[in-house]
């Protein structure tokens, strides 16, 4: 059941906590917690939505040296930058991962590009493996195993054989 009443909000600005061992800004969440290897602390970001952190580093110590230095705005823009670069990294590696491509000099036909498109999927993992023409329209595309190597060999292969599925 929704709230109807005029004072509800309909977009709720999002949560912003600033204090010494938790904040919360830009879809961020930094919290310095007890590093579990020594006496020192560490720092996870978490980026909203995600239930695992995508940086955890060590922190520094206060001047007391028992308790852990405060966050700051600072300190906050730099964790975000740098958690977000490694969020941006594994995006791009696990692109990598299932995105590849190669051109072919296929005769007739002319330069080929040949993608492999890796689908992660639980119940029937697969990829899709296209041929692509110099103006860009797509000339053939089959399902394959997602083991399936591209290769420039395998992508002339696979033209030479007029785009029949490759066993």
């Amino acid at each position: 059941m929704s709230d109807t009443t005029p004072d509800a909000p309909h977009d709720e600005a999002p949560e912003v906590i600033h204090e010494p061992r938790l904040w919360v800004d830009r879809g961020w969440t930094a919290r310095v917690i007890k590093n579990e290897d020594d006496d020192g602390w560490a720092v996870e970001m978490l980026m909203a939505g995600e239930a695992e952190p995508a940086l955890v580093g060590p922190w520094t110590m206060g001047r007391d040296k028992k308790n852990p230095k405060p966050l700051d705005v600072g300190a906050f823009n730099t964790l975000v930058k740098t958690a977000s670069e490694v969020v941006r990294r594994h995006e791009q590696q696990l692109h990598a991962r299932l995105h590849k491509e190669v051109v072919v000099d296929a005769g007739e036909q002319g330069r080929l590009r040949v993608t492999l498109n890796i689908v992660p999927d639980e119940d029937e993992p697969h990829a899709l493996l296209a041929a692509w023409d110099e103006v860009g329209e797509r000339l053939a595309q089959v399902r394959v195993r997602p083991d399936f190597k591209l290769s420039q060999a395998s992508a002339g292969d696979w033209a030479e054989a007029g785009f029949a599925r490759p066993r």
